[in-house]
């Protein structure tokens, strides 16, 4: 791999082990907005430095997921490294041996995505320890691992982007990282001159309220006041019956005593969009009538009445109205169903106008204007909607994340026999 040239910053990322001034540290905290160049240059350096210090020790990687790490870490530094550093890979084992400077050594792989993992770590003996999006592990993980690095001359390496200011991260470790004798390098797109204008301004425009605050200007804020600030009516909303053709969808959002929410989608040739084009919303409770799986059902066909789905996607939770869905025929992909992700890409589809409602789908325009992140949540360093005016905005982000973000996946059949 041809490198063409690093900013101050990336340097300093990769060499500052090296250098008298900061040999004292215990490690480094890098932190910033996105795409500015924290993961090559952190893991440049981690390599450097390891396979400089240490000879036959064991090291870790640790990433929110094992797979999420190789994506962002581990295959690229084969790249990053190629003709200085020799990678084999133990896939079976989530290790990989590094050997360069005349050194080997082992590097563990760990995925830090619960509570619960903080046990894989236990009884190993590390030399150091790199985090990748530290701000997404749990607590619990990450300190088993920092007390794993019992190796003379071990460092601890993080980075992450931000979240909010009352994350435990933010609070330890960067209102604290003189205390805890760390450098603190805070990154932005600036830091990154394999970035051009052009590509930087896209990113810009791709966020907006929170996100933006968060990956482009790199800032540690609480997520408050409206979601989608970003929806528009005059922009989103259309008074006329679209040009539309080619694959249809529907997205569930399953109620027993909340609303159940029914939104039929289709590609709009002349849009260039995904559009919204019905609506189907059931409050039990304000009817004082709740509906059985099988009187759903009947709606749906009797909604769906000239058009056939591809799938429909529905909460995996739903697991009796699913049951029914497959029980009729009907091709059922189970949503995915993760929050933050799935507001983060409904936001981005919003801001880059590439889904829009028709004016019939009532219950869901007025949904846009009230749903509101969870102040209280906030104040704890967790970032949630309120749990009202959601229904509609839940069967939008199923939608999003499953068809639009994945592509949609194989739809699972009927069973056969039924």
């Amino acid at each position: 791999m041809e490198y063409q040239s690093f900013s101050q910053r990336q340097k300093l990322t990769m060499r500052w082990w090296s250098l008298s001034e900061f040999q004292d540290r215990d490690g480094l905290i890098c932190d910033g907005s996105v795409r500015s160049g924290k993961t090559l240059s952190m893991t440049v350096g981690f390599f450097l430095w390891s396979m400089t210090v240490f000879d036959r020790r064991r090291l870790g990687l640790c990433g929110k997921t094992i797979e999420a790490l190789r994506r962002n870490v581990t295959a690229e530094a084969n790249q990053w490294l190629e003709g200085i550093l020799t990678f084999k890979e133990h896939r079976s084992e989530n290790r990989i041996t590094v050997t360069g400077f005349g050194h080997r050594n082992e590097y563990h792989l760990f995925g830090g995505k619960d509570e619960s993992s903080y046990m894989l770590i236990q009884g190993m003996t590390l030399a150091g320890i790199l985090f990748d999006e530290v701000a997404l592990m749990p607590r619990s993980f990450v300190e088993q691992a920092l007390a794993r690095c019992s190796v003379e001359g071990s460092r601890f390496w993080f980075n992450c982007n931000p979240e909010g200011p009352e994350h435990w991260f933010y609070r330890e470790w960067i209102c604290r990282w003189e205390q805890k004798n760390m450098l603190y390098l805070h990154f932005t797109m600036e830091d990154n001159p394999a970035l051009s204008r052009r590509v930087r301004a896209r990113y810009e425009s791709m966020y907006t309220g929170v996100f933006y605050d968060r990956y482009v200007r790199g800032l540690w804020v609480a997520a408050e006041g409206l979601i989608y600030d970003m929806f528009r009516p005059e922009c989103h909303l259309l008074h006329r019956e679209p040009d539309c053709a080619g694959d249809c969808y529907v997205s569930v959002d399953y109620g027993t005593r909340n609303p159940t929410v029914f939104l039929l989608w289709q590609w709009g040739q002349k849009e260039n969009r995904w559009i919204c084009r019905r609506e189907y919303y059931w409050d039990g409770r304000r009817r004082m009538h709740q509906k059985t799986d099988g009187e759903y059902a009947d709606d749906l066909a009797e909604m769906l009445a000239d058009v056939v789905p591809r799938a429909v996607v529905v909460d995996p939770s739903a697991a009796s109205f699913i049951t029914e869905l497959r029980r009729r025929g009907w091709p059922v992909l189970n949503g995915d169903n993760r929050v933050a992700d799935g507001i983060r890409a409904v936001s981005q589809l919003l801001r880059e106008n590439r889904i829009a409602f028709q004016d019939c789908c009532v219950h869901t325009a007025a949904e846009f204007r009230a749903y509101v992140w969870d102040e209280k949540a906030a104040a704890q360093g967790v970032d949630k909607p309120v749990k009202e005016h959601d229904h509609c905005m839940d069967a939008v982000r199923y939608f999003v994340t499953t068809v639009v973000v994945r592509g949609g996946v194989r739809a699972r059949k009927r069973p056969r026999g039924l």
